[in-house]
């Protein structure tokens, strides 16, 4: 099996693992908050979620209906063999997963409507690139459905609001989301750079897992201060109510313009989805997560 072949079928596996199998730091965050909570409506909603995983895995079948968006972030080695052959493999990888595991096709075009039936089209699968040194290549799916990216939204805040107006855009963002993102949710923040930077950095934040510290002190501090006000705000799980609005605040940011104060923010609903390997140049691969379900 050439490596363009090991690409595709690791890709294949990882979309595979990622909607039917949910990452062990969100399945032991959702029991937390399961065991916590309180009131009896969040609870009951907390156990058919919990009791929804445990069938998915249990018959290997999605553990949502929306199987999403097929979004890819490659770390690619400046030296890993046939680079230009990747998009391929992905693209490929993508439309074998929508038949075979099988997954929703979400992929419509929005000129005509039409659904392109596999789950690719223009520019889909995303494919966010990203060149290290080495010769490895390193894939993590994230599967991003429909409710939670509709919540999605980046905004240019006045730079005199600093820190500050950075908590109240969060928060009220958080607010004005409710029931729609699916929660408990994992909430992604950009900071920084321009508004496409700020909305990328908050994507790829929901990718850190829940049980990962932030190493920045300062951004683990307002992570910690933005999750407690979440959590105080009672819309709960489902909007039902409750003590967990989110499991997770993530933050990354960028260096910005004097001038200018991009802020984003990114929502996965409470079935947030990823998948990582490694693949290595002798076509040997590592699975990062979903350890035994290869």
């Amino acid at each position: 099996m050439g490596i363009v072949d090991v690409v595709e079928e690791v890709a294949f596996n990882l979309i595979r693992q990622a909607v039917i199998y949910l990452p062990e730091d969100v399945k032991a965050s959702l029991k937390k908050a399961y065991e916590e909570e309180t009131s009896e409506a969040a609870k009951t909603q907390l156990r058919a979620i919990l009791d929804n995983i445990e069938l998915a895995e249990k018959y290997r079948y999605p553990v949502c209906q929306d199987t999403g968006t097929i979004l890819f972030y490659i770390t690619a080695g400046a030296e890993f063999k046939d680079l230009d052959k990747i998009e391929r493999a992905l693209i490929n990888a993508t439309r074998r997963a929508t038949e075979e595991v099988p997954l929703r096709p979400n992929s419509v075009d929005p000129f005509t409507q039409k659904n392109s039936g596999d789950n690719t089209g223009r520019f889909i699968p995303y494919i966010n690139w990203e060149i290290a040194p080495g010769n490895t290549l390193e894939i993590t799916v994230m599967p991003k459905g429909g409710g939670s990216e509709n919540m999605c939204i980046a905004k240019a805040i006045p730079p005199g609001e600093g820190i500050k107006g950075v908590k109240k855009f969060v928060i009220e963002t958080i607010v004005e989301a409710g029931a729609q993102p699916c929660p408990p949710t994992i909430v992604g923040v950009g900071m920084g750079g321009g508004v496409d930077i700020a909305i990328k950095l908050a994507k790829k934040a929901l990718l850190r897992p829940l049980n990962t510290p932030n190493p920045d002190p300062n951004l683990s501090k307002l992570e910690r201060e933005l999750y407690e006000a979440a959590n105080k705000l009672g819309i709960g799980p489902m909007g039902l109510g409750g003590r967990t609005t989110v499991l997770g605040v993530h933050i990354d940011y960028a260096f910005r313009h004097p001038a200018s104060f991009p802020v984003a923010v990114a929502f996965n609903c409470w079935a947030a989805r990823r998948a990582s390997a490694k693949i290595y140049a002798d076509g040997s691969v590592e699975y990062l997560t979903h350890r035994g379900v290869e």
